[in-house]
């Protein structure tokens, strides 16, 4: 079985952190910075994260409500999966 992770795992790994700074979001979903800088435009281009000002030049990023229930609709997504392949 292949062990990488799907782009929507790697989203749903981003989401679940809240609020983080750059290299929080980093360690904790396991990416590259190549892979954080494109996954962080695509986040916040669909608004699902927001850039939160928190000093200068300090910035976090904050997960908003469609990103909750994006977040939501992902877990639902792949407890089912999971389910599935236990039969």
């Amino acid at each position: 079985m292949n062990n990488r992770r799907s782009s929507i795992e790697v989203i749903a790994d981003m989401l679940r952190l809240g609020q983080a700074g750059t290299t929080e979001i980093m360690y904790s979903a396991n990416m590259s910075y190549f892979q954080l800088q494109k996954y962080l435009k695509l986040l916040l281009q669909l608004e699902l994260i927001e850039k939160v000002y928190i000093g200068n030049p300090m910035v976090s990023y904050r997960v908003t409500k469609k990103g909750l229930r994006l977040l939501r609709s992902i877990d639902n997504i792949l407890e089912t999966l999971e389910l599935r392949k236990e039969i």
